[in-house]
């Protein structure tokens, strides 16, 4: 068993990518992404699960980086906003966004993306309230939250 000191070895593939390395016990996913692997779209905000930044794809289900350790993500598959476009085109939600203004100062912008994309995933006709409901526990301070609704009603 490892001590608080001793790194953890994981595999851990994130947007399609296998990486097999050792990680401190208490290094956070959203730290692992952003330091470690470079992938700065997954935001950084209150670092107390509050604000919904650094939410991300944990095998699929959109989950917050900064509640979840590196080591607790051992054998998952994580996809950061970095591997939600296919062959440099957006996403179906990324588009139906940016056409429907879901994005203004765009720091919470990976966050709604990734949910939404979560949520059509499980749910390919979500009401309004489906919608208001994957969005909750993500803090937009420029208001979008009704052009996401609008743009997420256009992919239904």
């Amino acid at each position: 068993m490892a001590t608080q000191t001793e790194a953890v070895s994981i595999s851990i593939t994130v947007n399609g990518h296998t990486h097999a390395v050792s990680v401190p016990p208490h290094r956070l996913l959203v730290d692992f992404l952003r330091d470690d692997l470079g992938l700065t779209g997954t935001k950084v905000g209150c670092e107390s699960g509050q604000c919904g930044a650094c939410t991300i794809l944990l095998d699929g289900l959109a989950v917050k980086g900064c509640a979840v350790l590196a080591a607790q993500a051992d054998g998952a598959a994580v996809t950061t906003i970095e591997g939600i476009a296919s062959n440099g085109a957006l996403s179906k939600v990324q588009d139906a966004l940016w056409n429907e203004h879901g994005v203004q100062c765009g720091y919470c912008t990976p966050a709604m993306v990734l949910a939404m994309t979560d949520l059509l995933s499980t749910n390919t006709k979500p009401t309004e309230q489906d919608i208001r409901k994957s969005m909750d526990g993500i803090i937009c301070r420029c208001g979008v939250y009704q052009n996401v609704v609008r743009a997420v009603q256009t992919l239904i």
